[in-house]
This record gives C-alpha cells, sequence and structure tokens, in this order.
C-alpha cells in the first residue's frame, strides 16, 4: 500500500522580496514550507540566513540547512523554532550534539544524504533522527534534473531504521512525481515545479491527484 505523502513547496532565494512573495504564493494552497538556507562554504550559492528566515504563525516550517558548521546554527534555529531542522551528513563536524540540543526544545532533527552517500555510511545518524532527506538535485539550485537512482537508497534507509521518515529533494515535477510517491516517500519536496509555475495553486492540486492515482502505469 502506498504511504500517504506529502507535497511540500520550497523556497530557495537570497532576495527577500522573492522569499515574501513566494510565500504569499504558498499559502494559496499549503501551509507547510521547506526552506533552504546556505552559507557560502558548504553550498555555494547564497540564500536568505537562518536569523532571517519567517513563517505565518500555524504553519509547519522545515530548514534545510546547507551549511558546514551547523553547531554554529543551532541557537539560531531554536529562536526560530521549526518543526524540522535537517542537517547534511557530509559536514565534518558530530552532528550529535546539535540533534541532541534541537530535540531538547521540542524541534525534530533531520539528515541529508547527498548523491555520493551511502545510508550505511551514517548508521549511527539515521538511527537518532526523526527525517532523512535524500537529495537529488544540486545544492542551493532548484529546476536541476532528479537523478531517479537515488531512489535505491529508500530501501537501505528503512533496512535502518523502518519508521523514519524519509523525503525527497531534488527535481520533482509532474513528469515523476508519481513515480516518487510510489517509492516509499513520505514527503516530496517540490521547487521550481511550483515556483515558476504561472498558477502554483493548479499545479499543486494536479501533482496531488497525480500521486493519488493507482495502477501499474507510472
Amino acid at each position: 500500500m502506498i504511504r500517504k505523502v506529502t507535497i511540500v513547496p520550497t523556497i530557495t532565494t537570497a532576495d527577500p522580496a522573492v522569499y515574501k512573495a513566494q510565500m504569499e504564493r504558498i499559502n494559496l494552497f499549503s501551509h507547510h514550507v521547506h526552506i533552504d538556507v546556505t552559507d557560502g562554504v558548504f553550498a555555494k550559492n547564497p540564500t536568505i540566513r537562518v536569523g532571517d528566515v519567517a513563517w505565518p504563525q500555524g504553519w509547519q516550517a522545515d530548514l534545510h540547512l546547507m551549511v558546514a558548521e551547523p553547531s554554529k546554527c543551532v541557537g539560531d534555529v531554536i529562536r526560530k523554532m521549526p518543526s524540522l531542522c535537517i542537517f547534511h551528513a557530509e559536514v565534518q563536524e558530530d552532528l550529535t550534539p546539535s540533534f541532541a540540543a534541537l530535540k531538547e526544545k521540542g524541534i525534530k532533527t533531520g539528515l541529508v544524504l547527498l548523491q555520493s552517500t551511502f545510508p550505511g555510511a551514517v548508521k549511527q545518524y539515521i538511527e537518532m533522527v526523526d527525517h532523512v532527506l535524500i537529495f537529488a538535485g544540486q545544492l542551493g539550485v532548484q529546476g536541476g534534473t532528479a537523478d531517479m537512482m537515488q531512489m535505491e537508497k529508500i530501501a537501505l534507509i528503512r533496512g535502518i531504521k523502518p519508521d523514519v521518515e524519509i523525503g525527497w529533494d531534488g527535481g520533482a515535477n509532474m513528469t515523476n512525481i508519481r513515480a516518487l510517491a510510489h517509492a516509499d516517500l513520505d514527503v516530496i519536496n517540490v521547487g521550481s515545479a511550483l515556483a515558476k509555475a504561472e498558477n502554483p495553486k493548479a499545479v499543486y492540486e494536479e501533482m496531488v491527484a497525480e500521486i493519488d492515482k493507482s495502477g501499474v502505469m507510472l
């Protein structure tokens, strides 16, 4: 049986005006948002800073921090109190203290796996987090092509922690949304397919309808 899959709009921008405009557009069809934050080191493309992110009261906000030193961001994250904060498995520091600090404040923790990262190599982190994000695009950039081979990681992650929430980030659109939804994912983050749409509400609703379809033609 297919899991209940949530489509989450993504914001990736350094422009406060664009950030505000995208939030207003998302408000027409969803109260759940995935916000990308980079540091210019781990991911080169600039985005809005952690201290500047904001969302309407009552929304569910997931922060994806593409940063080299997550421990330096934990304080800002706690002040913002998102629903979920996701760090990269590939950083050089131990993520355990950062995850513990977030959990203590009631913030869910997440781990991102880049294309070259094998789930078994970061088993200890997968076992401690609430969410594992399979990254299949280009860091800090919207509009890339999804690396669908990354779906092979889903079974490996389930083998480590069967009940963990698994998300997908990178290249999701109408051509692949159904295949992704039927691949045992829980969350599909959608960036440019919504951000660049003339009518994002209509595209979002079409995607929801598509993932609800059953049958063998994916």
